[in-house]
């Protein structure tokens, strides 16, 4: 049968640019022509060119982006490039791009993969922070937004897979530095905060031994900085007037400035041998070192939940949305806050490859990889006031007035909480309400009882590992249908723990005979903070970690008396066995060429949890039994991926699947809070347990993917899909019956002889669908007119549209889902100069944000569109030979400063978070041997 053969143009198209290192994405298609005349396009429209032929040439639908060269992604972060694809956006987190959704669903839909490896995670989840990797060590990223049998992950989203480099594939020897130094757009928000920063990494790859052995190796090194001006609310309750009409109102609030900065240290190393045609082998490691600290200062304000008197003549109402917009309370004590943070965590990853061709026909592949990251959090609040508890200390006439935006309000204050004499150590309100706390210091029935907290410390760890192997055989077929037929089998074997833990802090020298303030000592004065932005005046700042890690102060754990780090600490356990088979598809539909694949994975999985059943006992300390709780389930998994070549620019696909998204790891553990009743529930059980559920199953959702694609020219595409997820299993707040045999009553320490329990937490259920369509569109100028060679623009939007009920029928609405999704970039690149802006844009979604202790909580937070610019100039491209391999760039980020803002209430008024990053300007440097 006459198979389709490649043109010249279409060889050219897919030599164009530089390589790429998809593991899956490209298949192999030897062809010689020594007629060919290949487009060679570098720079940023290289990467265009080679992202694109990444998408025409894969047999799944899929998204790419593409290095420059190697440390040269198209943008600083990995997030930032991947949520400027079609279908993809990012979440900011701390001002940077770091949680990216694939078409609607959030990042622990989506699995995350390092040269075809699934990853560990910093979080407390599944999902991938992708400010953990430095762009500067990846080849490319690759998007699945449909799978193939042979995918080692699972996510209902998609697959989404870093590259790095293959240096045998490369060819030549490479020697690259890479410099830039980075300027916050507000200057230090906090006096000893930073507000420059740089990176710098130097790349090396090279091919020994009659180009059999291939080395690359790089090193990254970044200290950036980041501020931020935060508007944050405790929350709106209702609030009665003397008419007895009821509005909302301003609970509480606490705004601060906060200046971070991430110190990432990182190493790459890839070691490829070729030493016959038949074998390859391929070693990669990865370690990063990965540091943020923070430095936040501002004041806790409590308003309608506060101690004061709110002057009933001084609320102005919004009509339309029964809301205090401004309002005065009078004899009110505030909180004034020096934090520091630090999120440390460390990652490791090694891997080995190796394919040998048995023969012309059978070929087989081993791997094997080890991955492991340790994170600790340690977290200080410390607080200070003009007196220790609610009733001493000189109080204040405190107003606020909402602007009538999402920018949160402007405060009016009377007290100079800059002032040394007037604001010192200790706790201005009776927060330390711990009976392990007044106990220790012999407060309890005294006026002094719940004042012993000075500040507090959340110290929460989190340990991740992961260990895979995989073997697989594949064989040539000469079929009229299959050109390949490919099976193996994989194993994961995954184990993540966290390690919850809280402190209060107290003075030392605190006693009930001695229990004052303390003024801050001259050697850990750092000046003021201003705090104008909400309108209170500047405020004392000091150096908290010094005074803590010098002993100031004394420490008790708050797991004495809060059940909370007993129930959010956890161990979860998961063996993966995973058996495959794929044939690869080569046929005709009449005169129209069809490849792809069709192929099944038969999945089984065998989970387990190890946490605490906890409770408190009469006399108000927290007491464990442990829980261990174990369950397999299994998922058949099919998939077909079909390309049809209406000619030789165009193409439809369509792609079916089932998929699977495994259940949250914080809401699938086996730590509880459990009591035990002498009387059954209505349930006619005996036990009452809420928390994690480590029954859980993964969620289901069977895929259709149809797409339109017309590669018009070497640098330009337009794309049109529609996608489609009939979701079949879903996860939701319920309750359950749980088996507690074994488990003895925390509050007695016998196991009594009912073991039934009523459970409340996460539950299997509900049913849905999912669909929306993605337009996408890469045009070069030049198809117009050749004087316009090097201008372009790369373009797409997506609108997604849900419906989904939970097990009772209710509506749901998805974490991550954003209704429309925009990216945009013009670009200019011609004779070494390069110019491009860049914007994406999303609409309002639900989030995922760190609430009290580090808990994750769930948010509306609203749309946001964001600009970026970049201009640059290549010496070599310019013709400038004596500087040929120099490039120079500068970079503007977030260059209209737009915020991040969050929502707690029906109104837009009711602002939770108004964060303002302002912008980021970079001037980075290349130099090439």
């Amino acid at each position: 049968m006459s198979m389709f053969k490649p043109s010249i143009l279409t060889i050219a198209l897919a030599t164009a640019g530089i390589s790429s290192f998809a593991s899956h994405a490209q298949e192999e298609q030897p062809t010689t022509k020594s007629d060919v005349e290949v487009i060679e396009v570098k720079g940023f429209r290289g990467s265009v060119v080679e992202s694109i032929n990444t998408k025409r040439f894969s047999s799944e639908v899929v998204e790419s982006i593409s290095a420059e060269d190697i440390g040269k992604l198209p943008d600083s972060s990995i997030a930032e490039s991947i949520a400027r694809l079609p279908g993809l956006t990012a979440q900011r987190l701390d001002g940077r791009a770091s949680r990216v959704s694939v078409r609607g669903f959030s990042e622990n839909e989506s699995a995350t993969t390092f040269n075809g490896r699934e990853q560990v995670s910093i979080g407390d989840n599944r999902g991938v922070e992708f400010d953990l990797y430095p762009s500067e060590i990846m080849s490319g990223v690759t998007v699945y937004k449909t799978p193939n049998a042979s995918l080692d992950a699972e996510g209902i989203a998609g697959v989404i897979d870093m590259q790095t480099v293959k240096p045998l594939s490369k060819g030549e020897r490479v020697i690259m530095f890479n410099g830039q130094l980075e300027q916050t757009g507000f200057d230090k928000l906090n006096p000893d905060g930073d507000d420059q920063g740089f990176r710098g990494t130097v790349s090396y790859i090279d091919q020994f031994a009659d180009d059999t052995i291939g080395v690359a190796f790089a090193y990254n090194t970044m200290s950036s900085p980041n501020q931020e001006k935060r508007w944050n609310s405790w929350g709106y309750p209702e609030f009665t007037e003397d008419s007895g009409q009821t509005y909302s109102i301003l609970g509480g609030a606490k705004p601060f400035v906060r200046s971070s900065t991430l110190e990432r240290d990182s190493a790459m190393l890839v070691i490829e041998a070729a030493p016959t045609d038949r074998l390859n082998m391929t070693f990669d490691a990865l370690y990063v070192d990965f540091s943020d600290e923070k430095i936040l200062r501002g004041i806790e304000v409590p308003f309608a939940w506060g101690q004061g008197t709110i002057d009933p003549s001084s609320a102005v109402v919004d009509a339309e949305s029964g809301f205090i917009t401004s309002a005065v309370t009078q004899g009110q004590r505030v909180v004034v806050r020096n934090d520091y943070e630090e999120r440390n965590a460390e990652l490791t990853q090694f891997g080995f490859n190796t394919k040998y061709d048995i023969s012309d026909d059978w070929s087989v592949e081993f791997d094997a990889s080890r991955s492991e990251v340790e994170r600790q959090i340690w977290s200080i609040e410390s607080y200070s006031g003009t007196g220790r508890g609610d009733n001493n200390g000189v109080a204040d006439n405190i107003g606020y007035a909402f602007d009538g935006g999402n920018t949160g309000a402007q405060f009016s204050h009377e007290l100079d909480y800059s002032d040394y004499g007037l604001i010192q150590l200790g706790g201005p309100l009776s927060w330390g309400a711990s009976k392990a706390l007044n106990d220790k210091y012999g407060l309890t029935g005294t006026p002094y009882e719940n004042t012993a907290q000075d500040g507090f410390i959340n110290a929460p760890e989190i340990n991740d590992e992961l260990t895979t192997l995989k073997f697989a055989a594949s064989k040539v077929l000469e079929s009229e249908y299959f050109s390949k037929v490919s099976f193996g089998i994989s194993y994961r074997d995954r184990e993540k723990s966290k390690l919850s833990e809280g402190y209060y802090m107290t003075l030392k020298d605190f006693s009930l005979s001695n229990p004052g303030m303390l003024s801050v000592p001259e050697q850990y004065r750092e000046g003021s903070a201003s705090l104008d932005f909400i309108g209170m005046g500047n405020m004392i700042a000091y150096d908290v970690n010094g005074l803590v890690n010098d002993g100031y102060y004394d420490l008790l754990q708050e797991s004495l008396t809060d059940q909370k780090h007993k129930t959010q600490s956890w161990t979860v356990q998961e063996e993966v066995t995973a058996v495959f088979a794929q044939l690869d598809i080569n046929a005709e539909l009449g005169s129209i060429p069809v490849t792809g694949n069709i192929g099944a994975r038969y999945v089984q999985t065998d989970q387990s949890s190890q946490g605490s059943a906890a409770n408190t006992t009469a006399d108000g300390l927290v007491v464990v039994t442990p829980t261990d709780v174990s369950r397999d389930y299994n998922h058949f998994l099919p998939s077909i991926n079909l390309s049809f070549a209406i000619d030789e620019e165009q193409t439809i696909r369509f792609g079916a699947a089932k998929t699977i998204s495994r259940a949250r790891l914080d809401e699938m553990n086996a730590s509880v809070n459990a009591s035990y009743n002498q009387q059954p529930d209505e349930n006619g059980n005996y036990w009452n347990v809420s928390g994690g559920n480590p029954l859980l199953e993964p969620k289901e959702a069977t895929g259709l993917d149809l797409s339109y694609e017309n590669y018009f020219d070497a640098e330009g595409y337009f794309a049109a899909a529609f996608f489609y997820k009939d979701i079949t299993q879903w996860i939701f707040d319920g309750s359950y019956e749980v088996d507690m045999s074994g488990v003895a009553d925390p509050s007695t320490g016998q196991i009594p002889a009912n073991s039934t329990g009523s459970g409340s937490g996460k539950v299997n259920g509900g049913e849905g669908d999912l669909w929306g369509y993605e337009l996408s569109l890469a045009l070069p100028f030049n198809v117009f007119h050749s004087s316009l060679d090097g201008f372009g623009l790369i373009a797409s939007h997506t609108g997604v549209e849900q419906d989904l009920k939970d097990q009772n029928g209710n509506d749901y609405e998805l974490p991550g889902l954003s209704d429309q999704i925009d990216s945009l970039t013009v670009y200019f690149e011609r004779s070494g100069f390069q110019a491009r802006t860049s914007m994406r844009k999303r609409s309002d979604f639900k989030g995922d944000v760190y609430g009290l202790g580090f808990a994750t909580t769930q948010v509306d937070i609203k749309g946001e569109t964001i600009w970026d610019a970049q201009v640059g100039y290549d010496f070599g491209e310019g013709g400038v030979e004596s500087l040929d391999g120099l490039s120079i760039t500068f970079q503007v980020q977030n260059i209209t400063e737009e915020p991040f803002v969050s929502l707690q209430g029906d109104s837009d008024l009711q602002v939770r978070d108004y964060q303002d990053y302002g912008r980021t300007f970079l001037l980075g440097f290349s130099y090439k041997l």
